[in-house]
């Protein structure tokens, strides 16, 4: 069973974005669904999010990797956070202003020290993957 409830996700997730730090251009990411090791989030992409082409920005993406795999992690029987060790981002299609993106977190294995997750960010009406993410994080001792 998870260590937080889904509403105290929420609320994390709110406490990060509402701060002043770099974590307010997750402020347009909602939490659609948790369940432990699986969190989904939808967001629908803004002027702000993109690059001068005009589609989502890959730092964003590897951003969302980072928080949206980050908080599947804190979504399980362990509930940490960790550090990261290694992220890697595959790109594979465009998302453009006011596509809605799924962005489903996933825990593939949590260890004594490492946990791994994978990160798809799907284009909700097409169904195309837009990009899809490794994380490992270590968990500490």
């Amino acid at each position: 069973m998870a260590s937080l409830s889904l509403n105290s996700l929420k609320q994390v997730l709110r406490a990060m974005v509402d701060s002043p730090g770099f974590d307010r251009v997750l402020n347009k990411v909602e939490i659609v669904s948790a369940s432990p090791g699986k969190v989904v989030c939808e967001m629908k992409v803004a002027e702000e999010h993109t690059n001068r082409l005009g589609t989502l920005h890959g730092g964003l993406t590897a951003t969302l990797v980072d928080v949206v795999s980050t908080t599947a992690i804190m979504y399980s029987e362990r509930g940490a956070p960790g550090v990261s060790v290694d992220m890697n981002i595959t790109y594979m299609n465009a998302a453009r202003i006011g596509e809605d993106v799924l962005i489903t977190a996933q825990v593939l294995k949590e260890g004594r020290t490492l946990a791994f997750a994978t990160v798809d960010l799907i284009n909700k009406t097409t169904g195309k993957i837009i990009a899809q993410g490794r994380h490992t994080k270590h968990l500490g001792s």
